[in-house]
């Protein structure tokens, strides 16, 4: 069956047959039940997607409903910002591999900051944007505010100039979470760009470090965010990666279980996306069974490994969404076919 406003999601149920790829079409599948079914859908993001652009998925499917809340790394906030605001600026660098210590130099000297093979400029990222941000800071000291560290990257984004903007406005994640107002926690804040920034500030006594809520803070806030989030049908776990941004907002549940002693619904979905393999003692290369033991998951939670480049498989995971939900009936269609053919392909097995 062809629909020709589904190519991506076709080429997934025709395509994605075993190992990664079949752990792809599957989680995918699964995504959309949930949200199709009115669930909601809890992301963490580590890594650094927002340099490799991943807003150009991200921020659509934010927009359409598709991703309801936000577990961020530091960087990968400042990061979608810089790339609204000195996308021109970036210099890309494809034979990085080749590179020996005297060629980082020089990139260093032409004050870039390469990341793999791109690179932030620091004058039009960096300080361009520490011009709003540092007296927000100021001002919030002088009255003794004190603000989530999104909130402030939220209120700046939104009233930046647009003639500010190089980048493309519908690919920045950050400002389709802001105009939505989109649930978020940005745990470990302090390693990133900005908030070395920040410490500066402070050291010197021209800002406070009061005025930004500590992380404890957001594991508060992500209570009430997630009693919200679960409501109905529940909400799943989509991460990418591993690290604080996974690690910090999934252990909300057994959080709420244990430690506030109150009744909570379990995760509804969980897929990872991350190049870690399996291996003694790493989180982010744990297998989602050992998440039943901390009580984050049940044994009945949808589950999905993916061990590839997230810069790969997310963009195309998101397309199809977009793409399904487009066209939800002939999505249905597609996925129908797609699972009758497993099912008898797993009938001849036994």
């Amino acid at each position: 069956m062809s629909t020709h406003a589904l190519p991506i999601l076709e080429f997934v149920a025709r395509n994605y047959k075993n190992f990664n790829s079949r752990s792809t079409r599957d989680a995918l599948f699964a995504y959309w039940d949930h949200v199709q079914g009115g669930g909601r859908m809890y992301w963490a993001v580590a890594g650094a997607m927002s340099s490799a652009q991943l807003g150009i998925t991200l921020a659509p499917a934010i927009r359409a409903g598709l991703v309801h809340g936000l577990s961020v790394t530091g960087a990968n906030l400042e990061e979608s910002l810089f790339r609204l605001v000195a996308h021109h600026s970036y210099k890309d660098f494809p034979e990085y591999r080749y590179f020996t210590k005297e060629h980082d130099t020089q990139i260093l000297a032409q004050r870039m900051r390469r990341v793999t093979d791109t690179s932030i400029p620091e004058d039009e990222a960096f300080r361009a944007v520490e011009k709003f941000l540092v007296p927000m800071w100021i001002e919030a000291t002088k009255k003794g505010e004190r603000r989530f560290w999104h909130e402030y990257f939220y209120e700046l984004i939104k009233k930046l100039p647009k003639k500010l903007f190089e980048g493309d406005p519908q690919e920045c994640w950050l400002l389709a979470a802001a105009e939505k107002n989109l649930p978020i926690v940005v745990p470990g804040h302090e390693d990133s760009t900005f908030g070395n920034i920040f410490a500066s500030h402070v050291k010197t006594g021209e800002c406070s470090a009061s005025i930004v809520k500590s992380g404890i803070e957001y594991m508060g806030q992500l209570y009430d965010d997630y009693r919200v989030l679960s409501k109905g049908k529940g909400v799943g776990f989509f991460q990418i990666g591993g690290g604080i941004a996974g690690d910090f907002p999934i252990c909300v549940v057994p959080s709420i279980k244990y430690d506030l002693q109150e009744p909570v619904k379990p995760w509804a979905y969980f897929c990872q996306i991350s190049d870690s393999t399996t291996s003694y003692g790493s989180y982010s290369g744990a297998t989602p069974n050992e998440k039943i033991t901390w009580d984050k998951l049940t044994e009945d939670t949808p589950m999905f490994v993916i061990e590839s480049d997230a810069t790969i498989v997310v963009p195309l995971m998101l397309q199809a969404l977009l793409e399904m939900q487009g066209d939800p009936k002939g999505a249905n269609a597609v996925l129908k076919a797609s699972r009758a053919l497993t099912k008898k392909s797993l009938a001849k097995a036994k």
